[in-house]
């Protein structure tokens, strides 16, 4: 009975409410049951009233009631601002190494390139090409000799080698005294006069210029031959020659040569 009164005004308010109730029957009560004091109850009424005492002092805070039922939740409030970005983390351990991928497989053989051409002046057999030509230089001072001359020997080398040695008919030595066919077996077909400082030699001859002094003659024989001309075999080797000149005094000459294949 009085536990909805107690959950809606608490333990105080169901005792004031219980006090009036007793109040309200006491007087009911007393006016049926004694009219003389119904009628000093009521002159009492008519009597002017006095002053209302002070307040009383407040009484003590009553036991708190049960926790009421709880409420419907509330709409949910706007988002807030995205917060700032946190600090990077440290870097991580390093992960296993992986597995090694299967070998591919081999690729096709490229094309071979063509062959080169072959350097100059270098030729299969390593020897002097026909029509080629190859020149060098000598020098000598002649001194006279036991036939009362004056005469001086050089050697002088093939840088490349000839396929052959040439025989002394193939060797010629050109001097002022040279005579025109002579000079014409040493211009290498070209018709203009071959010299010392230009040195030129027609297919399959050797021939000896002087650039510097006078030779009266001018002879090549093989490096194995004696020293003297004198009966040694002219010509040359595939490797070189000695080249002989004569003076008409003691003299320092310097000469060129050229040789073609």
């Amino acid at each position: 009975m009085f536990s909805p009164l107690r959950n809606r005004f608490g333990i105080p308010g169901v005792i004031s409410v219980i006090a009036l109730v007793f109040a309200m029957f006491g007087g009911a009560y007393a006016a049926s049951n004694d009219s003389g004091n119904a009628d000093a109850t009521a002159s009492a009424k008519k009597a002017k009233k006095g002053p209302r005492g002070p307040r009383g002092p407040k009484g003590p805070a009553g036991p708190a009631g049960p926790q009421g039922p709880a409420g419907q939740q509330g709409p949910a409030g706007p988002q807030g601002a995205a917060g700032a970005n946190g600090k990077d983390g440290a870097p991580g351990q390093a992960g296993a190494v992986g597995a090694k991928g299967a070998t591919g497989p081999t690729g096709a053989t490229g094309v071979t390139g063509a062959t080169g051409t072959t350097g100059s002046p270098w030729t299969a057999g390593g020897t002097l090409p026909p029509a080629a030509t190859e020149t060098g230089i000598w020098q000598m001072t002649t001194a006279t000799g036991a036939f009362g001359t004056a005469e001086g020997t050089a050697p002088i080398s093939f840088s490349i080698p000839l396929a052959s040695g040439l025989p002394g008919e193939k060797v010629v030595g050109i001097t002022a005294s040279s005579s025109a066919a002579d000079k014409a077996k040493c211009d290498n077909g070209s018709g203009e006069a071959a010299s010392g400082e230009n040195p030129e030699a027609d297919s399959g001859f050797l021939c000896l210029f002087v650039a510097r002094g006078t030779a009266t003659s001018l002879m090549a024989v093989k490096p194995s031959s004696e020293i003297s001309p004198i009966g040694g075999a002219s010509g040359t080797s595939k490797a070189g020659a000695r080249v002989y000149a004569f003076t008409a005094s003691p003299a320092e000459l310097v000469g060129s040569f050229a040789v073609t294949g």
